[in-house]
């Protein structure tokens, strides 16, 4: 049995702005407290396939009687109208340890998409991971106005600098056998870098130092990566016969655009996560394959989420030819500590509202299938980009992390997505590199 969630966004926007198959729920300007008190209440349609996976994997513990009760009364004050709390846009600042948010956040939250597709690989190496956080700081430091930010990228590329040296054994002992060289390759480059970064930072030449960085952590990345021997685990048996992402992709899209006076087509890089959502990620990459978003317009963009992948006709996904039906996927959700993700259920139906997503709604960019709102399985070619933070998405603490399936994020030209609109037509999506690691490709059927 799945345990209540306390939802924190009673605003008419938490209805109004969730994406799902085809378009949102529409103009809903009041709260809508029977739907809301459906998501509040207790969930028993679990499968006996996803009671089973869910106590194999995971030992859901009862909820304390504070967080019952500050459940029960949300419901209870959703369902009767009673004020229990101020959902005016100034509330939420003005009181947020009303709702406990604190055991949601754990840290700052990390909003680059390079340093979530980082620490989202399936590596428990401390050695890197200390070489990578310095570097990643210099975002940080470079905030201070002038040539008195290189005191802090100095102390930056200092402190990574030792870990490398200190931990380079233990980097090279974590790579993949078969990668081992690349990877050392890769170090040695590394190294190389860090000495240049050293001098940009003795020449005071603040304008250099952000592509050093963005090279630097490129390095970071793909040692990570030769770390990573195989896929780490089996999707399940039902879904084993689905294009698979058993690896991550590169693609680039390019969208032409209209009444757009700097511009006619924007070229955004996006990086496909299957280590964390195969199921998914592999879909996309399939279609992507099936020139089936070749052509197709921007849906939706609204400054919330831009979305496209509604085919033309009455359907609202995509149309496998070889069986005539719409190809749907599972709600797939990788959670951080556990080996593989979970299938068919939100987090909240399963009961883990403090599990953190390893594809987490935090970056400019993250990209996620939309799907039906009351059917976690019936997502198929509808994708979306979260456009930014709001007082609904906020980093580590929103409505989105654990019900939509994320499997990717923007890594160049992210910015750009709030310039679209719709009617803008997505000219061609083309694999970069990657496409070695889809499996089952359907679009090598004949059509």
């Amino acid at each position: 049995m799945a345990a209540i969630i306390p939802c924190h966004y009673c605003s008419s926007m938490a209805i109004s702005k969730l994406p799902r198959s085809h378009f949102p729920l529409g103009n809903i300007n009041h709260v809508n407290a029977a739907w809301w008190g459906r998501q509040l209440s207790l969930r028993c349609s679990l499968n006996a396939s996803q009671k089973a996976q869910l106590r194999n994997k995971l030992k859901v513990k009862l909820f304390s009687l504070k967080e019952c009760a500050i459940s029960i009364a949300l419901a209870v004050g959703l369902l009767t109208g009673m004020p229990f709390v101020d959902c005016s846009p100034n509330a939420y600042a003005a009181n947020p340890a009303m709702l406990d948010l604190s055991v949601l956040i754990s840290g700052p939250p990390i909003k680059d998409p390079g340093a979530l597709l980082r620490y989202a690989l399936p590596i428990d190496n401390k050695a890197i991971r200390e070489v990578q956080k310095p570097l990643e700081d210099i975002t940080d430091s470079l905030k201070v106005a002038g040539v008195k930010a290189l005191d802090s990228v100095e102390r930056n590329l200092r402190q990574s600098s030792q870990a490398l040296k200190q931990g380079k054994s233990l980097i090279i002992s974590g790579l993949a056998e078969s990668k081992k060289d690349h990877g050392v390759e890769l170090l040695d480059k590394l190294e190389t870098g860090m000495d240049e970064l050293q001098q940009i930072v003795v020449d005071r030449n603040r304008d250099a130092v952000a592509p050093k960085q963005k090279e630097l952590l490129s390095y970071v990345g793909s040692v990570e990566e030769d770390m990573v021997d195989g896929f780490p685990y089996e999707v399940p048996e039902e879904y084993q016969s689905m294009p698979l992402l058993k690896g991550r992709a590169t693609v680039d899209m390019k969208v032409k655009v209209k009444d757009n006076p700097n511009t006619d087509e924007f070229m955004f890089r996006i990086v496909l996560d299957g280590y964390n959502a195969p199921v998914t990620a592999g879909n996309f990459l399939d279609l992507v394959q099936r020139h089936f978003y070749d052509g197709m317009e921007i849906q939706r963009a609204d400054g919330f989420v831009v979305q496209t992948g509604d085919p033309e006709g009455p359907a609202e996904g995509f149309i496998d030819p070889s069986t005539e039906k719409t190809r749907t996927i599972p709600l797939e959700i990788m959670v951080t500590g556990e080996k593989s993700p979970f299938y068919g259920a939100t987090l909240e139906e399963l009961g883990l509202y403090k599990a953190q997503t390893r594809l987490p709604f935090n970056a400019f960019g993250t990209m996620a299938m939309a799907r039906d709102e009351f059917e976690n399985n019936s997502a198929s070619s509808q994708v979306f980009w979260l456009l930014k933070e709001s007082e609904l998405t906020p980093s580590n603490a929103n409505i989105l992390d654990g019900r939509y399936a994320v499997f990717g994020y923007v890594t160049e030209n992210e910015d750009y997505l709030a310039d679209l609109k719709v009617g803008d037509v997505i000219e061609s999506i083309q694999v970069v590199s990657g496409l070695d690691n889809l499996v089952n490709p359907s679009y090598k059927i004949a059509r």
